[in-house]
């Protein structure tokens, strides 16, 4: 070998090693493997940053962004969970929907968004079922991951192997050339998974799950809120016109909480002047426009203050401020508690946290956290306490009310608050009324890959752009939907293909290969990269391990005289079987807390499944891709 084959095979064993370690960022890790390629004149600047112009990268940014918009309309989300719905509370049963539902799924959209939207119902229904998380858990990744491999656009692996024969002037993969391999491994994963796997995922369950969890509408019966509830009408005269609400100080002055206010879309003038002489009894309500109150939000006239308090309470106040008092005797009131975006639940003070020996006020609560403090009762009785001179101890129990992405705030606050539930079930999507819209285009993406109207790329990036000018999701929040650590690290690694090849070592990988397993027949070397790559892909990213091995494919295809698209099928199912470390996938680390895993429940449960794999692999794949 020469000076040059062996420098790049020593940047690429450095960049498998900082791969594995994490010492690095994998994103720093591949633009530094760019740079030393470039500097080192191994590569031209070109060669070196030709994978930021590749048609895959572009393709996967734009599909970011597609699976963003799916997400950010509740598309997905309600998909989901109307196909749970009909899961009962069977164990079995549980397991089988929940499999198919997310590989259906993910066929579309990402692993990632796809588990880590369907996470929180699946555990809610872990719980409503009796059924401990880590039963459901690794089923529900494994699940993204096999839905992952039986479309184009499922995982990028599946992109970049097309991209790939592509290059080679081969015909690239279409849209279903996965699809039955990819049913045949969902239908033997599931059927593994229920028939053996069931019996040796853990039965875990976190110290919490043991303890009933009130739901947030049994907290609002529980607490008995609609009884404490009043609507203060601002009047012309009242002094809190253009005052703040911090400057109102009303929790402090008075006890009482503000935790809605309903203000006229038009103002009263307005109305008025609409209205003319019409009857009372034949003018419409007006409108109202619910408002979340914060310390530094404006009291307008007519407001409708929604508060919490007692009797004496809202007396005072309502003299103090020359308010109009009505007592909320509709249930249909306590929606400003609970909905879509607020809600409310139970935070329990943790032993190391910086509240304790503080009140409320003094903590600033909500103005730090932008939430209302409804209720404080103690650890053993149940006292109400009172909320603006207690302080807080070990174990005091918070009733807060606020936007659910507020609560869901607290949760990460571990030192200072265990928050009860899962607030992240409760949150809705931003852009409902767009979930109509997303799902024609993601459809209409479909279609045009499926008979080859354009090419993948032009199909995808014109799929995101419509997503954003219909207003499913803003540029920012397409920014934002796309995973830049992937595309940086799928990038980077792609002139380090182009650098394997220049320097032999591809040839030399491909040789090996063909020399050891050749003699046996293709099947053998289709065996042996599908090995290779799904041992690859449980410490490294499956992009990465793809870049790198495809060409291998290719060059042992030819020298074996025969097609390559087995072999490159072979490798991109292979790095989406990332079953036997919780570092394989995103996904596994995902559920790895809620589910409260350990690193040998995935290699008991993975390694037979990446085996019933390959021999799926080596018995299908050669009758639907003929060497």
């Amino acid at each position: 070998m020469t000076g040059e084959t062996w420098f790049v095979l020593a940047v690429l064993i450095i960049a498998i090693i900082l791969f594995v370690t994490e010492w690095l960022r994998v994103d720093v890790v591949a633009l530094g493997v760019v740079v030393v390629l470039m500097l080192s004149g191994v590569l031209s600047t070109g060669e070196a940053l030709a994978g930021f112009s590749n048609s895959a990268v572009l393709t996967i940014a734009s599909l970011f962004i597609v699976g963003g918009a799916v997400l950010q309309t509740g598309l997905a989300g309600m998909v989901g969970r109307r196909v749970l719905q009909v899961a009962g509370n069977s164990e079995m049963r549980l397991i089988v929907v929940l499999m198919i539902a997310v590989a259906l799924l993910s066929c579309f959209m990402s692993d990632t968004g796809t588990v880590a939207v369907l996470l929180p119902a699946v555990i809610i229904l872990a719980r409503s079922a009796k059924i401990a998380p880590s039963k459901l858990l690794i089923p529900l990744a494994y699940g993204s991951l096999l839905g992952g491999a039986a479309t184009l656009i499922g995982t990028p692996p599946n992109i970049i192997v097309s991209d790939v024969l592509q290059e080679q002037g081969l015909r690239p993969f279409s849209f279903f050339s996965y699809t039955p391999m990819g049913l045949v491994l969902i239908v033997l994963g599931i059927g593994y998974v229920v028939i053996f796997a069931r019996r040796w995922l853990p039965d875990r369950r976190a110290p919490l799950d043991s303890q009933p969890v009130a739901t947030p509408e049994e907290l609002v019966n529980l607490y008995r809120l609609p009884d404490n509830l009043f609507r203060l009408r601002v009047r012309r005269e009242s002094d809190l016109v253009g005052k703040t609400l911090a400057a109102a100080d009303l929790r402090q002055e008075f006890g009482v909480t503000v935790i809605d206010i309903q203000r006229l879309e038009e103002p009263r003038a307005r109305l008025q002047l609409v209205w003319g002489r019409r009857r009372e009894e034949e003018r419409p309500l007006p409108t109202r426009t619910s408002i979340q109150p914060m310390p530094d939000t404006l009291i307008e006239l007519d407001d409708l203050l929604i508060v919490q308090g007692n009797d004496q309470q809202m007396t005072q106040m309502s003299t103090r401020w020359n308010l109009a008092v009505q007592p909320v005797q509709d249930s249909s009131h306590t929606t400003s508690l609970l909905n879509d975006e607020v809600g409310i639940v139970e935070v329990i003070i943790p032993p190391r946290s910086s509240l304790i020996g503080q009140t409320i006020v003094e903590a600033q609560f909500g103005t730090r956290y932008k939430l209302s403090v409804l209720g404080i009762s103690g650890p053993t009785a149940k006292r109400s306490l009172d909320i603006k001179d207690t302080k807080l101890r070990f174990g005091d129990i918070i009733l807060v009310q606020g936007p659910w992405k507020n609560i869901l705030q607290l949760k990460k606050q571990r030192r200072d608050f265990v928050v009860m539930g899962q607030p992240e079930a409760m949150i809705g999507a931003p852009n409902r009324q767009k979930a109509l819209v997303a799902l024609l285009i993601l459809l209409g993406m479909v279609v045009i890959l499926i008979f080859n109207v354009m090419p993948t790329a032009q199909a995808s990036m014109l799929a995101a752009l419509l997503m954003v000018l219909t207003g499913c999701l803003s540029m920012d929040e397409a920014y934002q939907a796309i995973d830049w650590k992937s595309i940086v690290l799928i990038a980077g690694m792609l002139p380090m293909s182009t650098a394997l090849e220049k320097a032999g070592l591809v040839d030399i990988a491909a040789h090996g290969l063909v020399n050891t397993l050749g003699d046996i027949g293709p099947l053998a070397v289709l065996g042996g990269l599908f090995l290779l790559t799904s041992l690859f892909t449980q410490f490294l990213s499956n992009t990465a391990t793809t870049v790198i091995i495809a060409p291998i494919a290719i060059v042992s295809a030819r020298d074996l005289g025969v097609e390559p698209y087995a072999f490159l099928m072979a490798i991109a199912i292979a790095a989406s079987m990332a079953f036997a470390t919780p570092v394989a996938s995103p996904v596994n680390t995902l559920v790895m807390g809620a589910g409260s895993y350990r690193f040998t429940d995935y290699m008991k449960v993975g390694i037979p499944l990446i085996f019933i794999a390959l021999l799926a692999v080596i018995l299908v794949l050669p009758l639907l891709f003929p060497f």
